[in-house]
């Protein structure tokens, strides 16, 4: 079974950090959430899971929101950390730690890191050019400056990089510079800088993506090994920011830790913290091994970070464990266009929240979601997918299972007769589900696996309705005792595979059976007592989808 196959593995997952100056939209979730299913079927599975993030509260976008706001950046980041907190618990997201970067812990462990770097050699100080804005009177950070892209010609591209084709920008490069705040054109100014020696590290993170060329997504493999044809190019590791963490190396006090740099090592430092609040701070190095299972969750705008940038970190610091798995999203649209966060062209999720249950979003993300190609969110597509699929498949089958079983059998699993060549051949269908849907689990392919698991859910339906245990109720009670034992066992057997995609539905209706989620088959005993079901999926009424359209784009 699975769970043989995974007891006592150790498993580390670490989802992206959030950048704390702004709500969380669905195409944040749309890129986490298959850490938190990746996470909760390891558990169940018997591996010993260890899944990290925490929220991203340094750079300037938040010191400069924070000014405009009248208040101070730790402020803003501390608001916005807590939302965030707050959101993932709605969705019932299992980090095990979520932390955050203005923590004493984390700065002090990434000024280690980067002592340890320089005192390996893998730092060096290097006069470069760096935009200055002449009516900000301050030195740009590459996500304000904006301009066209030298690799490409996109207009747009940041100055650190081009969404377009996902090029790292070096800023002197840029043409057509501007200013994001004040839209002056910047002039170019020579800086010292402490660059990190990634150049160093190529022919090693070529042999890191040929390992792992079947468990890194396609968008991750492409682009890191376009970098790798282009060559990787050392990056500077410091910035001229007010508001970061200060570089611990003597003549660079003044200048902050570049954001990514940082929040990479967040993965590192909270795995550290974990350890310490269970009392043994070496208990993060059975997640740092070179045997463990990895899993590093994200949009594909961060493909480089965590393909490249981080790889070269961990070798440099003589860490053992490198990403074995890239689960790297594609971008989620709303109704057929592209997500402004500027334009309100999106929706939030604690605002969605605030209307809708967490589960039949789970699992329109997950079914629906942009895994290999971007994808598309519609209300009118949400409102199908939970009254058709979550509601009308699983819920039905459900509900009229057991309304059968409570009013013909008193509220207790009934006594089968000898199973024919159909009920065997549902219940094996079922049974083999745990390790196709497994497999297909355990490679990021998250879609694929619900997907088996509502085929099965439709084909229970099916099975049910060739039974019609409502009219052998009353005819011939034995067949339907067969019948809805079958379809009781199915529930049980359907609902614990649903759990990692929506837990909360999945939780509710092994409970109406008295058990709870395992991911191994199993059969209910016949007598033993079941509960009276309540509602577990809402119908949605057609309206919300021109209210919520209309909301859209507005401020």
């Amino acid at each position: 079974m699975t769970k043989l196959r995974n007891r006592n593995k150790n498993v580390f997952i670490g989802g992206a950090w959030p950048y704390a100056n702004g709500s969380l939209h669905l195409g944040h979730i749309a890129a986490l959430l298959p850490g938190d299913v990746i996470a909760k079927y390891y558990r169940l599975t018997g591996a010993n899971v260890l899944y990290v993030s925490g929220s991203d509260c340094h750079g300037t976008p938040i010191s400069v929101k924070a000014a405009n706001e009248g208040v101070e950046p730790q402020n803003i980041a501390g608001t916005y950390h807590n939302e965030f907190k707050n959101t993932f618990e709605k969705l019932g997201f299992d980090y095990d730690i979520y932390t955050n970067t203005m923590e004493d812990f984390h700065k002090e462990k990434v000024q280690e890191f980067i002592k340890q770097l320089y005192r390996n050699d893998l730092l060096y100080s290097k006069e470069v050019k760096q935009a200055f804005c002449p009516k900000c009177n301050r030195f740009l950070p590459d996500r304000y400056i904006t301009g066209t892209c030298y690799n490409c010609g996109a207009a747009g591209a940041r100055g650190d990089q081009c969404d377009v084709c996902g090029s790292l920008i070096e800023v002197e490069y840029l043409t057509d510079k501007k200013c994001t705040v004040c839209h002056t054109e910047p002039v170019v100014k020579d800086v010292e800088h402490l660059f990190i020696k990634l150049s160093k590290f190529q022919d090693k993170i070529a042999e890191l993506v040929d390992k792992n060329e079947d468990k890194w997504r396609a968008n991750a493999i492409n682009l890191t090994r376009r970098y790798l044809r282009e060559g990787i190019k050392d990056r500077a590791i410091s910035r001229d920011l007010d508001w970061g963490i200060s570089v611990p190396i003597k003549g660079y006090e003044d200048k902050k830790i570049y954001v990514w740099f940082e929040a990479v090592l967040g993965y590192l430092t909270a795995s550290m913290k974990w350890a310490k609040e269970r009392g043994n701070e070496d208990l993060w190095k059975d997640f740092w091994n070179d045997s463990v299972i990895s899993y590093y969750i994200h949009g594909k705008d961060n493909i480089p970070f965590h393909t490249i940038i981080f790889p070269a970190l961990l070798m440099g610091l003589g860490i053992q464990s490198l990403p074995s798995h890239i689960i790297s999203s594609e971008y989620l649209t709303i109704e057929g266009k592209r997500l402004s966060t500027s334009r309100n062209w999106a929706i939030w999720a604690e605002d969605f929240l605030s209307r809708y249950d967490a589960d039949p979003l789970r699992y329109f993300l997950i079914i629906n979601g942009p895994e290999k190609r971007d994808s598309d969110f519609s209300w009118s597509e949400f409102l199908e997918r939970n009254n058709g699929e979550l509601l009308g498949a699983y819920g039905n089958l459900i509900n009229r299972t057991l309304a059968l079983v409570i009013k013909g059998f008193g509220k207790v699993v009934p006594t089968p007769a000898e199973y024919t060549s159909e009920d065997y051949a549902i219940l094996n269908l079922c049974k083999g589900l745990y390790t196709k849907v497994g497999e297909l689990i355990e490679k990021g392919e998250l879609k694929e696996a619900l997907k088996e698991i509502f085929e099965v859910i439709r084909a229970s339906n099916k099975y049910f309705d060739v039974q019609t245990p409502w009219l052998t109720v009353k005819s011939d009670k034995e067949k339907a005792a067969t019948t809805l034992k079958v379809c009781l066992d199915l529930i049980l057997n359907l609902s614990n595979l649903c759990y990692p995609f929506v837990p909360g539905i999945a939780t509710k209706a092994l409970a109406f059976l008295n058990c709870s989620p395992s991911w191994e088959y199993s059969e209910l005993t016949a007598g033993s007592p079941i509960n009276e079901p309540y509602i577990l999926v809402k119908k949605l009424d057609k309206k919300i989808i021109e209210e919520e359209v209309a909301r859209l784009g507005k401020e």
